[in-house]
């Protein structure tokens, strides 16, 4: 006969990996659900207007009485937007979480870590109220522009928006590398600075490499904030011209829309949601062949 206390410890084991698995399964169920339903609804309007006329077209007018939906103008703008906040928030957020995990006091690291964890709580809407108030006017004070809506102000609150992301994730990766490592570089004569660059930023490469997919997803998928800073309107991208987002598009929109512009709206999620899933592919990718 077999021990109960095996039995039982085998059964509750069980047990759990059944809830695991059906919890995993539960979130690969509303993937299929999210794509499945917009594939449904952003179809019709692409079929209608013309895939080539809705992705190369730089006129959007959905209300006019010649309506026109060409949506190259916001995926231009999502791709400066989105590549601008990571050459610029990507460093400051990787140096900073060096600093943090390795080179900073406790009382240094305890009071900026409580300022990053602040600045990953404070709401969107909040990010973008600042920005109008502050930002915007010095950018136009400083630029000499007639408004200071515009990408480039777009642009700086992503990069501060997606700084938590990326030092909080980054931290974990870095304290994660064994002591070993650092031990034997420092016997080898290294300084603690080269080891913390040579040697433990490399180890933690796939953790750091994951803040920056997580930055990415958060300066994509963020609507309010740009909406309030960026002028949203339906422009070519300039730097200091305002501009509207292709999340900002959808949620600027939706509220009034009927019709084909509707549909046209649900294109646009569509056309946002593979964007995402593209670079996600893209970055895992090469990941994957840098690991190997």
């Amino acid at each position: 006969m077999k021990n109960p206390q095996a039995f039982e410890q085998n059964l509750i084991e069980t047990i759990i990996y059944i809830i695991f698995l059906f919890l995993g399964l539960i979130t690969v169920g509303f993937v299929l659900l999210i794509t499945v339903y917009l594939v449904i609804a952003g179809i019709p309007a692409i079929r209608e207007i013309g895939i080539l006329n809705f992705l190369f077209n730089t006129k959007w007018a959905s209300t006019a009485s010649e309506p026109s939906f060409g949506i190259l103008p916001f995926i231009l703008t999502s791709v400066y937007g989105t590549a601008g906040a990571i050459i610029l928030g990507v460093p400051v957020g990787f140096l900073t979480s060096v600093y943090l995990a390795k080179l900073a006091p406790q009382k240094i690291r305890t009071i900026v870590s409580g300022a990053v964890s602040l600045l990953a709580g404070i709401p969107s809407v909040v990010y973008g109220l600042v920005g109008m108030m502050v930002l915007v006017p010095s950018i136009r004070k400083f630029f000499h522009i007639p408004d200071g809506a515009s990408l480039f102000a777009a642009i700086i609150v992503l990069a501060i928006m997606i700084l938590p992301s990326i030092i909080n994730v980054s931290i974990t990766a870095l304290e994660a590398v064994p002591r070993e490592y650092e031990d034997a570089s420092l016997a080898l004569g290294a300084t603690p600075v080269e080891t913390y660059f040579r040697v433990s930023v490399p180890a933690a490469k796939s953790g750091i490499a994951a803040a920056v997919v997580l930055g990415v997803g958060r300066a994509i998928g963020e609507a309010m904030a740009v909406m309030m800073v960026s002028g949203n309107a339906p422009n070519m991208p300039e730097l200091f011209g305002s501009v509207r987002f292709l999340t900002t598009a959808v949620a600027s929109e939706m509220s009034y829309s009927s019709g084909l512009q509707r549909q046209a709206l649900f294109s646009i999620a569509l056309v946002l949601f593979l964007f995402i899933m593209l670079i996600n592919a893209a970055l895992n990718f090469f990941l994957k062949r840098s690991k190997e």
